[in-house]
Parts: C-alpha cells; sequence; structure tokens
C-alpha cells in the first residue's frame, strides 16, 4: 500500500520529529549532538530554512522548522549527513532513523506558539534528568 502524502503547511511551518530504528539512541556521546547541529547548520546554508527550535534526545529529536524549499529535501541534507558519519564513527551500516521522519503542519501563530513551548520543556525536563 502507498503511503500517505504529507500534508502541506500553508505558513511554510512544521513539527518534525525523528526517531532512533527499534527506539535505539542516535546520540551516543555529546559529540553527536553537536555534529547533528552541525549537519542542520550545513543544510540550512543549502537550503535556507529557519529553525525555531529544537530538542536533541539520546533516541528522537524535535525540531520545529520554516521551509523555504521543499521540507523533505532539508531533512534528507540533515540526515544522510549525520548518519553517514555516525555509521562511520560506531563502524555500523544501516537505518539509524525509524521509518521516514514525522511532520506536523502547523498552520496557526497560536499553534506554532504551542509546539515551541513543548519542544522547549521537554528540553529542559529531559537536560534536568540527564544531569
Amino acid at each position: 500500500m502507498p503511503r500517505q502524502a504529507r500534508v502541506r503547511s500553508i505558513t511554510g511551518i512544521y513539527h518534525i520529529m525523528l526517531r532512533g530504528i527499534d527506539k535505539r539512541d542516535i546520540f551516543l556521546e555529546n559529540e553527536d549532538k553537536l555534529k547533528f547541529l552541525e549537519c542542520i547548520e550545513r543544510a540550512k546554508a543549502k537550503g535556507n530554512f529557519k529553525v525555531l527550535g529544537y530538542c536533541l534526545m539520546d533516541n528522537h529529536i524535535h525540531m520545529l522548522l520554516k521551509e523555504s524549499e521543499e521540507i523533505g529535501t532539508s531533512i534528507k541534507r540533515i540526515t544522510v549527513g549525520y548518519v553517514g558519519w555516525h555509521n562511520k564513527k560506531y563502524d555500523r551500516t544501516g537505518h539509524l532513523f525509524q521509518n521516514r521522519y514525522l511532520s506536523e503542519p502547523v498552520t496557526t501563530e497560536e499553534y506554532m506558539l504551542t509546539v515551541l513551548r513543548y519542544i522547549h520543556i521537554i528540553g529542559i525536563l529531559y537536560d534536568s534528568i540527564e544531569n
């Protein structure tokens, strides 16, 4: 059965979620998170999208992005760069992320603020648990 087409956001803003395959960790060291952020910056330079918020947890990621190109192209740039680096560093092969990324279109300013608060709150809670 073919997969469903993504719902396009009229604002160009999306809540993006990525999870490790089998809910495994995608960040094993702090260096990994820094590398992922570098991959975002490199992808931003090419795709000119905006990062409105993000939270990197060991086994999943939340990002709030405003696209300028098709969002899938930007996510592919980020993930392909990171997965290649991660697999080489940890001498592994294969998929790192479970399925394709999830995206929720953000269609109102009120919902954007709700998602942004959610991302920041889970980041604060996650950091307090980790430290």
